[in-house]
């Protein structure tokens, strides 16, 4: 681009302009031909000019004279208004006439961004100010000249009393503080699909100029509800949310924060979140800038209505006083409110209609790409600064990290960080200096630290150990069977897309192996979810308890891509006594239910049930709720001797006389009583025995088999 400024300097004196229209044409007058007040020397420059350049009268300045370059008109031009003389006044401006007088008036001056130049419109004097101006195809040039063809958008705050009104032009509002997100440096991880579908349901229409929706005919979504496990990034995602857009500060509620002791008040502080909102409605319309109000656990204060017994009807007060405020007659268009819950169950059906909290996005446990997003981001100054060790590897922390929520995963760096932290740490002298650059977090650091921090929503891999305590041992073919065909389950309930729900009874009689071979398979599966129901961990509850308790269990498992649930002993769990018979028909109608419940859309749910009491079951109908039933069998002779020969508790001529002894022995009596002889007949062998340095000799045997069979 050819142009630039004249080799000439000239030295003149700065002088006021002679008249006051004069100083509305945004001119400098130099020349005595131009005006004949202009004395030779002598420039003369407008307040608002002087005051931009930084000079005063008198003062000696030296100019140049400046030829445009080629293709220099502006394409695209930015302008800010104010008032010369600030205050309470308000004016509305019309966009389209005031551009062309401004064209008319201005027409090829040269205008740069930060510039500011008075300008007399419909007898109100303005200030403007050049916030953008683009000449097209030209990058980084802040300046250009104004043409006919010069599209000009303009603005104004909300605090300087002026509306514009009929800017077509404009092509978008200013909603948002910046022009283009970028999510990790929000600080935000693995929701890359839930943040385009709030944009496109929240802000979209936001982002066109208000007469845009006016002609479309359409109001602005209102609230939106964003539900998920604990840790998933749901408060995050709000502050976030209210950090990014070009309005008010966000008000942030806690949910109990807005109860009160006294009659009426808890409606009052309801109503005063929404009082500036009002307000800015009132004086301003659509110009009015957008209030953003987060609800932190708004479970706590919008409960179903109805369903509190507290006598006073306070929460379904704070409910009404919601819904007035959001949809009511007299319904604010600049609001947004952003509600977050564990619970969406326990919300009134009201709020979540359209027009009210209508945009409803769970945010979930992240998948393999998300987990490495936020582990890169919670890493991210540690590789800066050289604090990571060569070994770490990102990726294979993800794929470890299964069902790990974005806080499980902050606590998993953290507590790697500080391992690393402790090996510079001396306990004998806690202030010898540390040296900071011998500081590495290394994969061991981070091994240690997934094995310490354990996800809400993982498998419970230490429940799991305890059902098999004795291990897996090779116990013959029709339990290899059994375990094959349970396998294949596994992975019908992985690649298949027909069968989301697979349920799955193991039957037979006490100790025979079910539990472990479920444990078992729980575990072989990889799933990220595998939970364990039993009797054990509910004694003593009432029965709507329990049932809580096991809905609870498959809820959790709802929100996991792949998840198995154990029933253990279904009979203890039904509270099953043999005298009457006797049982809980509630526990029985929620398994019953829950077993034939498909999972949500996307999710892959694997149930096993076992049971000693095959008979009493098939009679309550719980047997017809699983799609397969196996038979798990006591141990044959030659099952005993597969076992026998595995453990290497007997020498080779008394493993068959042994096993003979065995037939028809549930494997956990087995285990019992291989302990029991191994002891020794006066005690102390256990350890010999179990090094192989001694055999349980078969005489004992035989007499601790008296002891545990019953006649």
């Amino acid at each position: 681009m050819a142009g630039g400024y004249g080799s000439q300097v000239m030295t003149m004196t700065v002088t006021n302009t002679p008249s006051a229209d004069l100083a509305f044409t945004n001119l400098a007058y130099c020349s005595s031909s131009d005006l004949r007040h202009i004395r030779d020397g002598s420039i003369a420059l407008n307040a608002i000019q002087r005051r931009h350049a930084r000079v005063s009268t008198g003062d000696m300045v030296s100019v140049s004279r400046f030829v445009p370059p080629e293709n220099f008109e502006l394409a695209m031009l930015t302008l800010e208004l104010e008032f010369v003389k600030k205050g309470t006044k308000s004016e509305q401006v019309d966009a389209a006439l005031l551009s062309t007088q401004l064209k008319r008036k201005y027409i090829n001056q040269v205008l740069t961004v930060g510039q500011k130049a008075t300008f007399e419109y419909h007898g109100t004097n303005y200030i403007l100010t050049v916030n953008r101006a683009d000449v097209e195809g030209q990058n980084g040039i802040e300046r250009g000249m104004l043409s006919q063809d010069t599209y000009i958008v303009f603005e104004a705050s909300n605090a300087s009393g002026i509306k514009i009104v009929n800017q077509r032009e404009a092509a978008s509002s200013n909603i948002f503080k910046h022009k283009e997100f970028n999510l990790e440096s929000l600080g935000i991880g693995g929701l890359g699909a839930e943040f385009a579908d709030i944009f496109r349901r929240a802000f979209a229409s936001r982002v066109f100029p208000p007469h845009v929706t006016s002609r479309l005919g359409i109001k602005h979504v209102k609230g939106m509800l964003l539900f998920g496990p604990p840790g998933t990034g749901k408060t995050l995602m709000a502050r976030q949310i209210g950090k990014m857009l070009n309005g008010k500060d966000p008000k942030i509620v806690n949910g109990p924060e807005v109860l009160s002791k006294f009659v009426g008040e808890t409606e009052k502080n309801v109503r005063d979140l929404f009082a500036d909102a009002e307000q800015d409605q009132r004086t301003l319309g659509d110009a009015s800038e957008l209030h953003v109000i987060i609800f932190d656990e708004i479970d706590a204060i919008c409960k179903s209505r109805g369903s509190t017994r507290d006598g006073t009807g306070v929460h379904d007060s704070i409910v009404n006083q919601l819904l007035t405020k959001i949809d009511g007659v007299e319904a604010l268009n600049n609001v947004l409110l952003i509600g977050m819950t564990n619970r969406k169950d326990l919300l009134d059906e009201a709020l979540l209609r359209p027009g009210r909290l209508e945009v409803q996005v769970e945010i979930s446990l992240p998948d393999e790409a998300g987990r490495l997003q936020i582990l890169q981001i919670h890493t991210n100054k540690m590789k800066e600064n050289s604090f990571l060790g060569h070994d770490i590897n990102l990726q294979e922390l993800a794929a470890r990290t299964k069902n790990y929520s974005g806080a499980e995963l902050e606590g998993v760096v953290k507590s790697a960080t500080s391992y690393a932290l402790n090996r510079q740490l001396s306990m004998d002298d806690l202030t010898k200096p540390v040296e900071e650059e011998n500081i590495k977090i290394t994969m061991e650091d981070f091994l240690h630290a997934i094995h310490e921090v354990q996800p809400a929503f993982g498998a419970s891999t230490d429940d799991l150990e305890r059902c098999r305590l004795n291990g897996m041992v090779d116990s013959g073919d029709r339990h290899n069977h059994i375990y094959k065909r349970a396998m294949l389950l596994v992975e019908q309930v992985k690649v298949s897309t027909r069968s989301p729900l697979v349920t799955c009874l193991l039957e037979g009689p006490s100790g025979s192996g079910k539990t472990a071979l479920a444990a078992t398979v729980g575990i072989d599966s990889d799933f990220p979810y595998v939970k364990i129901v039993s009797a054990e961990t509910m004694i003593g509850l009432h029965e709507s308890t329990k049932c809580a308790h096991i809905v609870k269990v498959f809820e959790d498992a709802y929100k996991s891509p792949m998840s198995i649930i154990i029933l253990d002993d279904i009979e203890r769990l039904l509270e099953y006594v043999a005298i009457g018979p006797r049982f809980s028909n509630i526990i029985s109608q929620t398994l019953m239910v829950l077993l034939k419940r498909l999972p949500p859309k996307g999710k892959k749910l694997l149930v096993f049930g076992t049971t000693s009491q095959l008979t009493f079951l098939d009679s309550v109908g719980i047997c017809e709720a699983f799609s397969i039933t196996y038979s798990v069998p006591t141990l044959r002779t030659e099952d005993a001797k597969k076992v026998l020969k595995q453990l290497n508790v007997f020498s080779e001529d008394d493993v068959e006389a042994a096993a003979e002894a065995l037939d028809d022995m549930p494997i956990k009596k087995l285990y019992m009583l291989i302990e029991m002889a191994a002891q020794g007949e006066y005690g102390g062998s256990a350890e010999a025995i179990y090094a192989g340095r001694e055999k349980i000799k078969l005489t004992h045997f035989f007499d601790c088999l008296q002891d545990v069979v019953r006649f």
